[in-house]
């Protein structure tokens, strides 16, 4: 059973790697391409994107990060100000606030370098798990899964795992996914589930990975 299992996710990645080669990336992946692998650069756009649609948050990082790309910088910034930038990000008031507020964690606790354990991740204020695995993937290329609601749908909608909250999700996820590809399955997953495993009425006449997807929960397709 585990080795079909193992079997499955290894044609699924497969062809994910194929059918997203086009689409375009999640914004972190998106940040790492214009920007480097900046931790810091990565944790603010986490922090932008959370809620709001890659579309709305890449473009409000790039505007941020034309007038700051440290803790120093962005703490130079008013908040009225960073409000403006961001905007129409979702919540674009609270996250200039938490912007500010993690800036100033990050120097007067950690020298004004992004940390590199999920503890102190978590430790800084509006970091959940979903982006200190981002920033540890992402920033760090240490393997971590990032379970966002895309990721957390089509991995229960595949039949790999069978969970009812992200938390569930990457701790399951944890016990059958080869450590080789936790960085990358949030990366595919959101991409995909963006573009063809849609929340409600996915496009599965167009699934690529339809013959190795047991559609649990589908009750609607197109």
């Amino acid at each position: 059973m585990q080795q079909k299992l193992l079997e499955r996710i290894e044609s699924i990645v497969q062809m994910l790697r194929i059918a997203t080669r086009h689409m375009p990336p999640p914004a972190a992946q998106a940040v790492v391409s214009r920007f480097g692998r900046d931790p810091f650069l990565i944790l603010i756009s986490c922090l932008l994107s959370l809620r709001t649609r890659d579309t709305v948050s890449f473009p409000a990082s790039c505007r941020l990060f034309e007038y700051a790309k440290t803790p120093e910088d962005i703490l130079k910034i008013s908040i009225a100000r960073i409000e403006k930038i961001i905007y129409p990000v979702g919540f674009y008031k609270r996250k200039a606030r938490t912007l500010h507020s993690v800036c100033q964690e990050l120097l007067e606790q950690f020298e004004g370098k992004v940390p590199h354990t999920q503890q102190e991740l978590l430790s800084l204020n509006g970091v959940g798990p979903k982006t200190a695995n981002l920033v540890l993937a992402e920033g760090f290329n240490i393997p971590a899964l990032c379970v966002d609601t895309h990721v957390h749908r089509i991995s229960n909608r595949l039949g790999i795992i069978t969970t009812k909250t992200p938390k569930e999700t990457e701790a399951a996820l944890q016990k059958v996914l080869p450590r080789k590809y936790w960085i990358e399955w949030n990366k595919l997953l959101v991409m995909w589930g963006q573009n063809i495993c849609v929340p409600i009425s996915p496009f599965c006449s167009q699934c690529a990975i339809f013959d190795w997807c047991q559609r649990r929960g589908v009750t609607k397709s197109r």
